[in-house]
């Protein structure tokens, strides 16, 4: 007489991944390969994900590649091998993205958020002080801050509010008339004729009234017809409501003249 070996056929009866071991004579275990839990007439994959998040760091995406085997990759906005993850900080590089005059706070939520400054406003993006420094952050504005620096005139300095309708930097600088007036000293009543106290007039306020008085003393006259404003009866509004924290700054396409 001979031993039976269970194991002999169909593997014993043992799942196709697991090994059949003769115990007895005619009698045999089911032992799972590794990688498998089960049985031995059952086995199934072990997912390691599923337990402890496959011993990847907790801001990582474990995903199974095999029997008993996983990957770790670190989610967006971390950096690691999968393992340990460390959260990338946005506002490291280039402030974020805000603007140089916003605070960058990084949030694991939303990446990061931006805040202007104080005696700043804005979306945080993008930060305004007061009128009297936008000008010179604006080539379309720029020219008319420094003619107000060289003759000390600092008036849009403070609290405000103002309104300001600033030529266009190419228009001051082309006019030969700017050169006269210097000369003969009335560039700063020139100058004072585009500035407006105590109202921080928008485009939309400016449809709405017909005179301003400038800080000249003299007043300025407003038309308001087929979407246009006008100043004077000659001088348009080409760009409008550019918002410090101290009043609005308006760009014409003329010099006003009291």
């Amino acid at each position: 007489c001979s031993a039976i070996d269970a194991c002999e056929t169909s593997n014993g009866g043992c799942s196709a991944k697991a090994e059949c071991r003769r115990t007895t004579p005619g009698n045999r275990a089911c032992i799972c390969n590794a990688g498998y839990t089960g049985d031995g007439i059952v086995c199934i994959e072990i997912n390691p994900c599923l337990e402890n998040n496959g011993g990847c760091d907790r801001n990582a995406e474990c995903t199974q590649t095999g029997p008993n085997q996983a990957a770790c990759n670190c989610l967006k906005g971390y950096s690691g091998d999968g393992k340990r993850c460390t959260y990338i900080s946005l506002c490291s590089q280039n402030n974020g993205g805000c603007s140089e005059f916003a605070i960058c706070n990084d949030t694991e939520l939303t990446g990061r958020t931006c805040t202007c400054k104080d005696n700043y406003i804005g979306d945080g993006f993008k930060c305004r002080g007061n009128i009297f420094q936008e000008l010179l952050r604006d080539s379309n504005t720029s020219r008319f801050y420094f003619h107000l620096e060289a003759l000390s005139i600092r008036d849009i300095a403070g609290p405000g509010p103002f309104t300001l309708f600033v030529p266009r930097t190419d228009i001051l600088n082309d006019d030969p008339r700017v050169k006269d007036w210097i000369a003969k000293g009335v560039m700063a009543q020139v100058l004072r004729y585009h500035m407006v106290g105590c109202a921080s007039l928008l485009y939309n306020d400016l449809t709405t009234i017909t005179n301003i008085t400038s800080l000249h003393g003299d007043p300025i006259h407003i038309s308001y017809s087929q979407n246009l404003l006008v100043l004077n009866n000659k001088v348009e509004i080409i760009l409008s409501d550019a918002v410090g924290t101290n009043g609005v700054i308006h760009v014409i396409n003329q010099i006003l003249v009291p």
